[in-house]
């Protein structure tokens, strides 16, 4: 981009071109520039392909370029056209030719290569011109200004190309040139002339680098998207820099003193409101705000008492903690709306990764990518927003110490006050507030008990297991013969059956199923579990059931499967059944499930035959995952199965949702193609709390009735099902404070096997009563294995 620093400088342009025959070459320079801009358009036409639309809109845009630069030149003074502006014009006509593919794009396929050649050409000129302005001394402001108006013109065009894969948001990096000319319109002093200055033209080259390199398909889309979201960043950051220093030079006193104290009032809102701010989302209100922040104060006080560069070294640093702390606080309302408890500095990064994979299952990759660009960017924003804020107040509190002591003095003595009385205008939330202090120490403690926890589940991890020492003789001699399965029900939680609007559905069906199953010859008992998981990561209860031991977050499961843990797949391994897994919302290998539980199967999306429709995250229905399982593993004179199922028809976002067909009529599951079409879409459903209640118990009452209805469909007397589900739904479903305990049934149609159980005194049914029997889920295996060994462990 060609500097205006020179002409501002005083030195005059050379002359040597502004002769008599100055008319003939700017009308030459004109005829030049039509007749190149066809000429490029038919190369770029023979050899990538292009349009009427492309041919239009190029030949539009060539035209402009070449009418703006001999307008321009014809009125200035001397009238010539300069050594740069023939590098200028050069750089408009390959410009021209990305217009001409971009307009062509809407209609069909264009040649990426073709584009980014002719983008990166032009930016490389970008740098050519500024050259060679100076160096034949006829550097111009107008000249500046014209080249400026191409690069604004190929960004913007760069900005439509990279939106159509990347989101609309993209096109706020082309128009933002535009809509600052309009603004000068509106506001005078925005249309000031601008200093020269360097940091713009480098965030001006970033964009059309950054916009080049995303339209050429080399990053991977998320990987492109944050790069074009940063440099998006560099550019607010440019233009708001800009919009200062018009205002500091051209607004009126009044307009000038009107922004400062808005903006003195919305920073001290802002670290307010973050230093107040509730970690639990059932808090938030507007009394929760009313409250005073003894962290403000205290961060005030000692900016009044500091020279002002240490002053703004506090307040840049105390701005990054606020930042950092908040953005705590929306990890805590997150993770307490979706597995009702605070996030772990330690273990819980863990869990990020498998959000995100049922995001991007519920509403596709391309709107998760565009969901994480603006979450990161608003992270950016936050930190930097606090920040920016922090040390506007602490200047503004030196500047003004009079008044500001005043201010304090108040606002100390109605906190000490408040704090002697505890008072409290929301429950839990004091008006003498010490909330990100208390956070920021809890943080600290939560870390030190981590790392203790975790030392001490290690050692739990290497000790003695008395299940592990049983002979492969004695193991499950209760159950020799039989095909024992193992089915968790995605978030089959006691909200399902107990209090509340969907639960009578629920319990219908169950009661309908208990009663088909006992005319089938079946029994049941039932009783509960306490999960350790809440809302989501259901594999934590599947490994807790399994290997005795309280695995409740991502890093504890990543040190079980990584040790010789004994499990109940490793119990029937060694006492001869074969072992399988069934996960139908897998797609990639599942090391563990071969190097920890050592199943001999394992099935998932990819290798039981179906071609189907997706039902959000469930890839399939679970009356075909069943199916699939039943012609796969339960074939006539086959060897006695034990087998762990997750059907996950039931996993949240829970729309849409299939229907039952026929068992006869499964087949590969393209019956199931219409039902995705006929159910409410899940970014429909979740637009209300409600609609998500209804569509959750709906999907239990699918996934029960399936398994139940399978059961006597398969009409095997030597099968032995245990379902149970793997934890509550979030909060949104379960609401803010509830317990973490699950249904679990055993339904078998061998009399011995019930009653071997009768000392767990479960209840009869599907349906377990308040008073059935509680127990914390890793205690299941050695009561299982106790029950069905030989002998017990000992």
């Amino acid at each position: 981009m060609r500097t205006i620093q020179a002409a501002d400088e005083g030195a005059p342009p050379t002359t040597a071109l502004a002769g008599r025959d100055a008319p003939a070459t700017i009308r030459l320079a004109a005829i030049l520039g039509l007749l190149a801009t066809a000429a490029l358009l038919g190369i770029v036409s023979a050899t990538a392909g292009l349009g009427l639309a492309g041919w239009i809109v190029g030949l539009a845009a060539g035209s402009a370029a070449s009418a703006l630069l001999v307008t321009a030149r014809m009125r200035g003074e001397p009238a010539a056209i300069f050594p740069a502006d023939w590098v200028t014009l050069s750089r408009s006509l390959l410009i021209a030719g990305v217009a001409g593919l971009v307009a062509d794009s809407f209609g069909r396929p264009v040649s990426v290569a073709a584009l980014v050649t002719l983008a990166t050409v032009a930016l490389v000129l970008d740098a050519v011109d500024g050259q060679v302005a100076r160096r034949t001394g006829t550097t111009t402001a107008l000249g500046a200004r014209i080249d400026g108006e191409a690069d604004a013109f190929l960004i913007l065009l760069l900005s439509i190309a990279v939106s159509q894969d990347y989101g609309n948001w993209v096109l706020v990096i082309g128009a933002a040139r535009y809509v600052f000319l309009i603004a000068g319109w509106a506001v005078p002093w925005l249309s000031a002339q601008l200093p020269p200055r360097y940091w713009r033209k480098v965030v001006a080259a970033v964009q059309g680098i950054v916009l080049t390199v995303a339209a050429s398909g080399l990053l991977a889309q998320l990987t492109g998207m944050l790069a074009v979201a940063a440099a998006a960043l560099l550019l607010a950051e440019s233009f708001g820099r800009d919009v200062i220093w018009l205002c500091r030079a051209g607004a009126s006193a009044r307009t000038r003193r009107v922004l400062r104290v808005a903006v003195t009032v919305l920073s001290a809102a802002i670290v307010w409101g973050v230093l107040v701010a509730p970690e639990h989302p059932e808090q938030y209100s507007f009394t929760a705000f009313v409250r005073v922040p003894l962290e403000a104060l205290v961060l005030v006080a000692v900016a009044l008492v500091l020279p002002a560069r240490p002053r703004r070294i506090l307040a840049a640093v105390a701005g990054i903690l606020f930042g950092l702390l908040t953005l705590v606080k929306i990890l805590d309302v997150g993770f307490y709306t979706e597995i009702d408890r605070a996030f772990n500095p330690v273990l819980d990064w863990g869990d990020i990764g498998p959000a995100l994979g049922v995001v991007r299952d519920a509403i596709g990759p391309a709107r998760t990518n565009v969901a994480l660009v603006a979450l990161w960017v608003g992270v950016v924003l936050i930190v930097g927003g606090i920040t920016a804020s922090a040390i506007r107040i602490t200047t503004v509190a030196a500047r003004h110490r009079r008044g500001t002591v005043r201010g304090l003095a108040g606002l100390t003595a109605v906190w000490a006050l408040c704090a002697a009385l505890s008072v409290q205008l929301v429950p839990g939330s004091p008006v003498a507030s010490t909330n990100t202090a208390g956070l920021a120490v809890a943080q600290v403690r939560d870390t030190r008990a981590a790392l203790r926890d975790n030392r001490a589940f290690q050692q739990s991890l290497t000790g003695y297991d008395p299940a592990a020492s049983v002979p492969a003789s004695d193991l499950l001699t209760g159950l020799r013969g039989k095909d024992v399965i193992i089915a968790f029900v995605e978030s089959y939680g006691q909200v399902a059956v107990q209090g509340t609007t969907f639960s009578p559905g629920v319990d219908s069906v169950l009661r309908q199923s208990t009663a088909s199953l006992a005319g089938a010859g079946w029994s049941t008992r039932s009783a509960w579990l306490t999960s350790p998981t809440f809302g989501g990561i259901s594999w934590l209860a599947h490994s807790t059931l399994q290997s005795g031991t309280w695995v409740s977050t991502e890093q504890r499961y990543a040190e079980l499967t990584a040790s010789h843990r004994f499990n109940l797949t490793d119990a029937f391994h060694e006492a001869g059944w074969r072992t399988v897994s069934d996960i139908p919302s897998d797609e990639f290998t599942w090391p563990a499930g071969s190097s920890f539980y050592h199943f001999d199967k394992l099935y998932d999306r990819r290798n039981v035959g179906y071609h189907g429709p997706t039902f959000s995250y469930a890839s399939m229905p679970d009356q075909y995952t069943l199916a699939a399982f039943q012609r796969l593993e339960l074939a006539p004179g086959h060897k006695p199965v034990m087998a762990e199922i997750d059907l996950v028809s039931s996993h949240t976002p829970w729309a849409p949702l299939p229907s039952m067909v026929p068992w006869d009529e499964v087949g590969d599951g393209s019956i199931f193609d219409p039902m995705p079409g006929r159910s409410q879409s899940a970014i429909a459903v979740w637009r209300s709390a409600a609609t998500v209640r209804q569509f959750y118990g709906q999907s239990i009452q699918y996934s029960m009735s399936a398994l139940t209805s399978w059961v006597t469909e398969a009409d095997d007397p030597n099968l032995v099902l245990i379902l149970l589900g793997d934890h509550q739904p979030n909060t949104t479903v379960s609401g803010a404070g509830a317990n973490h305990e699950v249904p679990i049934s055993i339904v078998a149609r061998d009399p011995s096997v019930l009653q071997r159980i009768t000392p767990w005194h479960w209840q009869d049914g599907l349906l377990p009563g308040p008073s059935a029997p509680l127990e914390p889920m890793d205690a299941f295996r050695n009561q299982f294995l106790d029950t069905f060994n030989a002998r017990p462990a000992g």
